[in-house]
C-alpha cells in the first residue's frame, strides 16, 4: 500500500512532463509534415531524438526518486525538508563541488542506463 502512494507522489511531479513528452513525440512527425510538406520522411525521426532523450531523462528521474523513497525513506524525507537549509550554510566552494559531483553522478548513471538498454 505504501509503495503505491510513493509511486503516485513520484509521478505527480514528473507525470505531466512525461505525458507531454509522449504526446509531442507521437504528434511531432505529423506536425512536421503538416508544417513542411517537403520534409523528408527521415526528418521527423531525427528531430524526435531530442524528444526521446527528454522522455528518457524524465522517466529515469522519476524512477530514481521512486526507488529512493522506497529504499531510503529517511533520505527522501531529509532531502525534502532539511537539505536546502543545510546546503545554504555551506561555503561556496563546497556548494560547487556538490553541484558538479551530483551532476556528474547523474550524468554517468543516465549514460550507463542508456548503454544497458542498447
Amino acid at each position: 500500500m505504501k509503495m503505491f502512494s510513493v509511486l503516485r507522489r513520484s509521478l505527480h511531479h514528473e507525470g505531466f512532463l512525461i505525458f507531454l513528452s509522449i504526446c509531442s513525440f507521437l504528434l511531432f512527425p505529423w506536425l512536421s509534415r503538416h508544417v513542411d510538406v517537403t520534409a523528408a520522411p527521415v526528418d521527423p525521426g531525427i528531430f524526435s531524438l531530442v524528444l526521446t532523450a527528454l522522455l528518457a531523462f524524465l522517466v529515469f528521474k522519476s524512477v530514481t526518486w521512486w526507488a529512493i523513497r522506497i529504499i531510503w525513506p529517511v533520505f527522501a524525507e531529509y532531502s525534502e525538508l532539511h537539505f536546502e537549509r543545510n546546503f545554504k550554510s555551506l561555503l561556496p566552494v563546497q556548494k560547487v563541488v556538490i553541484y558538479l559531483g551530483f551532476y556528474m553522478l547523474l550524468l554517468l548513471g543516465f549514460v550507463w542506463t542508456l548503454g544497458a538498454l542498447m
